[in-house]
């Protein structure tokens, strides 16, 4: 079985925000307008976060590219009462959108704050609404959403692979984040597959992940700058 992981090299990324854009063209995400953005409530599945790390007066910083940490053992579908989040066995923490009734448990439940309610009623401009993903829902107000890893792709490319006979292969998979990074910092497969990139990148010693002492066991991991 398949382990979808992420990997992120912090030397790499340039904090461009191609990744947010490519992740809110992809997955439909609404777009909040000035009345909204006052209330805080823009909602970002790929985000692009400060990270302070050094001590006084060696401090140093970093735009850190924060998608859903897609957790092992993940916080936000143990207070779920309706099950709209579960962990998948591949790994994905989906979002069940229809089952979903806004409670929010999940939202605060989240360490990463990556989990976002949706507020209003999704719209677009007449002349935007052409560029929607057919194959990603168009979420209404009242439900939560968050990051998928894509998940819409990876049944496209088990359909392909189906189609032509074969099994599904490294690179047949890649969420548009990672796709459309103009550095190549992001890296995405499967860490059970021995022959994958990531499988390699998340033993290095320059590898970590956020939050990782409080035992939610991300699949993402960064790579810190190097020495």
């Amino acid at each position: 079985m398949a382990k979808w992981v992420m990997v992120i090299d912090l030397d790499k990324c340039t904090a461009c925000q191609a990744c947010v854009v490519a992740c809110q063209v992809e997955n439909n995400i609404p777009i909040a307008g000035p009345d909204e953005t006052e209330r805080q409530r823009i909602i970002r599945w790929m985000e692009i976060i400060p990270f302070i790390y050094g001590e006084y007066p060696d401090v140093r910083m970093r735009l850190l590219p924060r998608p859903c940490m897609q957790c092992d053992n993940p916080p936000c579908t143990k207070v779920c009462p309706v099950r709209a989040t579960m962990l998948g066995p591949e790994g994905i923490v989906a979002q069940i959108y229809p089952r979903c009734i806004g409670c929010r448990y999940c939202t605060s439940a989240c360490p990463y704050t990556v989990k976002y309610f949706n507020w209003h009623t999704p719209s677009w401009p007449e002349e935007m609404r052409n560029s929607l993903n057919p194959d990603v829902s168009v979420r209404p107000a009242g439900v939560v959403e968050k990051c998928t890893f894509c998940i819409h792709r990876l049944q496209k490319a088990r359909e392909k692979a189906a189609a032509e006979g074969r099994q599904l292969r490294e690179g047949d998979y890649i969420p548009a984040c990672v796709q459309t990074c103009p550095s190549c910092a992001m890296y995405f497969g499967d860490s059970e597959n021995p022959k994958s990139i990531v499988s390699d990148l998340i033993k290095s010693p320059r590898a970590f992940r956020l939050l990782e002492e409080i035992g939610t066991e991300p699949k993402v991991y960064y790579l810190s700058e190097g020495q």
